[in-house]
């Protein structure tokens, strides 16, 4: 998660091509001399292909997707319509081409992979021995700013791996490699995945992740030398009607504070969440800073958000095993070290000195803990959709995904 942004960096770095050393200046110049609109796939496909010789763009019809085996290989950005139509990721123009910040580096993309547990006995970004403030978090390079390698791709698809040793709060040097592709999914699959009949009625696009860790090391991990997780991060352009839905399993009896954790940067006001028996509604208009999580016992495996100002329903699908262990990532060693979200959601907003990253929102899946003995793995599976068009089909694939329709979530909040 986005923790803080920081106005100091320790490391510099030079691209290189010159078109590259200073893209906030191309960025403007895209706006003066560029044929698409800023917030269209075109545009911010000519922009990162100054920034990325090898970007990897999958195409299936007007269904766009763009991948960059540079920057960590993450999916920037996608659209349903064509280069002219809305690009839905979220991108950091002014990140690019900065001297290094010794932290995170915050280029954006609507998904990225991290590795967890950010916090706790194992983390993978404080040092051992280190006091969990922002001073000490530091992400890990390889997924933060090293590029990583590609396998092979074709015209829907991209494969890529990295190879690294990481060094987690329990001591314990950890050698593993993670594989990602990335797979464009044409209307059939869509339809294998979702359960949804095509309809001409509405644009869509929709593509798969499938994220492997393998343990490289010669010892297993176990809870005595900690494990990692994978955990994936969708960052999505907010608006004043934008809401983030998640369902979850009813818990009779329970406490909501017993399903779902909400206090990660502090209480979320009572006037930007709310919930019923099975699903919640979280403000995601980018100007008030809250993270939740639902534990993996009560998650379903889907979430999402509808922009009602551009009439866009998201749909993230992802893996969830409700029987496995999931790592806490909060910033104590109090906490249980198994006690962590197997899905999160996010809404930036300023910090207390005023500047602000973004705007921008997160849907996140998280794995279980990845118990491993030396050469096995564990895969997570992370699937995005975007659905554009009729708001009587899309009300339609609200009601069939989340439980709940589309009037129900524009309306959730008009009372506070």
């Amino acid at each position: 998660m986005m923790k803080q942004i920081f106005s100091h960096a320790l490391l510099c770095f030079v691209f290189m091509f010159a078109a590259c050393n200073h893209p906030a200046e191309h960025h403007a110049d895209l706006k003066r001399d560029s044929v698409f609109n800023n917030g269209s796939f075109g545009y911010d496909l000519q922009f990162l292909k100054q920034q990325d010789s090898g970007l990897v763009v999958l195409r299936n019809g007007d269904a766009h997707v763009i991948v960059s085996p540079k920057y960590q290989a993450k999916v920037f950005t996608s659209t349903a319509t064509g280069e002219r139509g809305v690009s839905f990721g979220w991108i950091n123009y002014k990140a690019f081409g900065k001297p290094l910040d010794a932290h995170m580096n915050a280029y954006g993309g609507e998904n990225r992979l991290w590795l967890g547990p950010e916090g706790g006995r194992y983390s993978l970004f404080f040092k051992p021995d280190s006091s969990m403030i922002i001073s000490n978090w530091k992400t890990p390079p390889p997924i933060d700013v090293e590029s990583w390698n590609v396998a092979g791709q074709n015209s829907n698809s991209v494969s890529m791996f990295k190879e690294m040793s990481l060094l987690n709060y329990a001591g314990t040097q950890l050698r593993l490699r993670v594989d990602r592709k990335v797979q464009i999914l044409d209307p059939e699959e869509i339809s294998n995945r979702t359960g949804l009949i095509p309809n001409d009625s509405i644009h869509i696009v929709g593509y798969e992740t499938e994220n492997t860790l393998t343990n490289m090391g010669g010892k297993e991990w176990t809870v005595a030398t900690g494990m990692p997780c994978i955990w994936l991060l969708d960052m999505f352009k907010p608006s004043p009607e934008t809401i983030i839905v998640v369902p979850f399993k009813p818990a009779s009896g329970k406490k909501f504070s017993e399903i779902a954790t909400t206090n990660y940067f502090g209480e979320i006001p009572p006037d930007r969440i709310i919930h019923n028996d099975s699903v919640l509604f979280f403000k995601a208009d980018g100007k008030s800073r809250g993270k939740l999580g639902i534990v993996a016992a009560k998650t379903r495996n889907m979430a999402g958000s509808y922009d009602g100002e551009n009439k866009v329903l998201t749909i993230i699908q992802y893996d969830v095993d409700r029987s496995s262990r999931y790592l806490n990532q909060e910033w104590n060693i109090t906490k249980p070290s198994f006690s962590g979200d197997a899905v999160n959601a996010y809404n930036d907003g300023p910090l207390a000195n005023g500047t602000q990253m973004g705007p921008f929102y997160e849907i996140e899946s998280v794995s279980p803990a990845a118990f491993l003995k030396p050469k096995q793995s564990l895969t997570h599976r992370h699937a995005v959709f975007h659905f554009t068009g009729n708001e009587r089909t899309l009300d339609q694939i609200a009601i069939k995904l989340l439980g709940t329709s589309l009037d129900r979530i524009q309306s959730a909040f008009q009372k506070n």
